[in-house]
């Protein structure tokens, strides 16, 4: 007869597909799931970001929120001690430490089956084998990165690294920023200025006004959020962000707007690339800043707003657009991505070909 309950408890960070699958059995086992989420080990991201616990929920109820029949708890919601037991490392659970749970969940002892590893012919018979789907699991937590393909879509927003490209007017942002897509399958947050002169300012800059820097800022927020959340890669590149903007704020309108000024603070990039303006300025007939002199004091004015917001950044210098590129992949690789082989499902080193 099958039982009401099945208890699965474990850190799931990061949640990954093989979670996923033995979630999906466990939910054959009976009429009711309960997954109880333990506090995850910070294993910090090269941004030094670590999920929480809420973080962890998240993603738990995120994946499972198709299912009536699963319940998401921690042991504090339940009222119970921290335990250290996690599905797919332990075979044994307590006793009596299961009987807390099943009190504290308010079923009945020999209607639940704990969705754990057990080995034992003496195994009790609330205990359940689950397929072992998760050989990589130690692994997956050590190297997130390395895994990005195995990660749960749930979690993939968090994980995934951002990395931002600034910069003066022509300075070959989204160039750039298109390359390193290609060469990584990332996701791209595309310059919302841009986008919004051809959209609402008739294709120039010149109808630019300070009003028109909150709605660019506000859609620009949603762009990035979007392509976090739909995140391909172990990054996800933006072009231009909100310090950039900011300058030009302050050197067309000649003050700072709050709104920008709040949402550098608050949406912060993981990683942020410099590129000098040391290349040919090209007119594309919506940039205002064509002579070397007006170019330097953006790019000065850019600098100072970086360094008032605490923003550190890597600086490409080379006046060769193909070899800022390979600049680019190799300080990635080497800094974020931390020169992971083809089988950690990262792409290899660019090469300097036509």
């Amino acid at each position: 007869m099958q039982p009401s309950h099945t208890v699965l408890i474990g850190g799931f960070a990061p949640l990954t597909l093989g979670m996923l699958a033995d979630i999906n059995h466990a939910t054959g086992l009976s009429n009711t799931l309960h997954i109880i989420v333990h506090s995850p080990n910070r294993s910090p991201l090269p941004s030094g970001r670590a999920p929480t616990l809420a973080d962890v929920v998240r993603w738990v109820q995120v994946a499972c929120q198709p299912f009536g029949f699963v319940q998401v708890h921690t042991f504090d919601s339940l009222g119970l001690p921290k335990i250290s037991f996690d599905y797919r490392f332990d075979d044994h659970l307590d006793e009596q430490a299961f009987l807390d749970i099943c009190q504290a969940l308010d079923i009945s002892y020999k209607s639940a089956k704990l969705g754990i590893k057990n080995h034992s012919d003496q195994a009790p018979p609330f205990l359940h084998h689950l397929p072992k789907t998760c050989d990589d699991a130690i692994a997956i937590f050590e190297q997130p990165l390395a895994y990005f393909h195995r990660l749960a879509p749930a979690c993939r927003y968090f994980y995934t690294q951002t990395v931002c490209i600034v910069g003066g007017e022509s300075s070959g942002k989204t160039t750039l920023v298109h390359k390193l897509a290609n060469h990584y399958g990332a996701s791209v947050a595309l310059e919302m200025g841009r986008l919004y002169t051809h959209s609402h300012l008739g294709g120039s800059e010149l109808a630019l006004q300070y009003s028109d820097y909150a709605p660019i800022a506000i859609n620009h927020a949603k762009a990035i959020d979007t392509a976090i959340h739909a995140a391909t890669a172990p990054i996800t590149l933006i072009d231009t962000d909100f310090a950039t903007t900011q300058a030009f704020c302050e050197t067309y309108e000649g003050r700072t707007h709050p709104l920008l000024a709040s949402l550098i603070e608050s949406q912060r990039m993981d990683f942020t690339i410099y590129l000098d303006n040391n290349v040919a300025w090209v007119a594309d007939g919506m940039r205002r800043l064509g002579d070397d002199a007006k170019r330097s004091a953006f790019a000065e004015q850019l600098l100072n707003i970086l360094a008032r917001h605490g923003i550190s950044h890597h600086t490409i210098d080379d006046a060769d657009y193909h070899a800022r590129y390979l600049q680019a992949v190799a300080w990635i690789d080497r800094h974020i991505l931390g020169n992971l082989s083809d089988d950690g499902r990262i792409s290899g080193k660019a090469t300097d070909e036509n």
